[in-house]
């Protein structure tokens, strides 16, 4: 499913230049879980960003699904990357000014998905929000957010699901009952799910748990 190769990154600090990755390798199969965690400003979200193609690699290999990001023009990896990636944010990134179903149906609109309101209204129903359908997000709980941004990853049936901190700013009680969602509809999808962690108690529920120090993802 996702295969990275001696992958290098760098940022340039004033005139120093920071490395962040040296010869990363990093394998993992359809439908597994694998949950990274380290200390600030090791690179967690760095290495998402790569994995999506947001954020390119000075040099190195990224597979996804047989597909090397290398040979893909710009256009097309924004092409490949909204068909194939979803996304779950610890700040939800929902639409203001869109109710909770509209928030939903939006990766549905860029994929022409068929019958993309009827999908997410199901997404919804699934994440225990048929109540809250046309809801701003300003009229919705934190929780009740990030169940929506859960329903709004899934609804183009992703290849692979990136998680960063989906319930670091939720109470432990709140947040544990989002992640018991989340897990819930990766395993029903056999969806491929990477998740970015504080929490050691989030990390274990993966079925790979990585650590990530000086560059070095190191499986425990």
């Amino acid at each position: 499913m996702l295969q990275i190769k001696s992958l290098k990154k760098s940022y340039l600090q004033g005139e120093e230049k920071i490395s962040i990755y040296d010869n990363l390798n990093f394998t993992l199969n359809e439908g597994e879980t694998a949950s990274i965690m380290g200390k600030s400003g090791s690179g967690k979200s760095t290495f998402l960003s790569l994995v999506s193609g947001i954020t390119k690699a000075d040099s190195g290999k990224i597979f996804l699904n047989g597909v090397s990001y290398e040979d893909l023009s710009e256009s097309e990896l924004n092409d490949f990357r909204a068909e194939n990636i979803g996304f779950i944010f610890q700040n939800f990134h929902l639409v203001s000014y869109l109710n909770a179903l509209e928030n939903v149906m939006l990766p549905a609109k860029v994929n022409k998905i068929t019958n993309p309101k009827e999908k997410a209204i199901e997404l919804l129903q699934s994440v225990g929000l048929s109540h809250r359908l046309h809801h701003l997000p300003s009229e919705l709980s934190g929780g009740e957010k990030q169940r929506v941004a859960i329903a709004r990853s899934l609804i183009h049936n992703p290849k692979i699901l990136l998680a960063d901190e989906p319930s670091g700013n939720l109470d432990e009680e709140t947040g544990n009952a989002v992640m018991d969602k989340l897990f819930e509809l990766v395993e029903n999808n056999n969806t491929t799910l990477i998740l970015v962690t504080h929490s050691n108690d989030v990390a274990m529920r993966c079925e790979k748990v990585f650590t990530l120090h000086s560059g070095k993802l190191t499986l425990c």
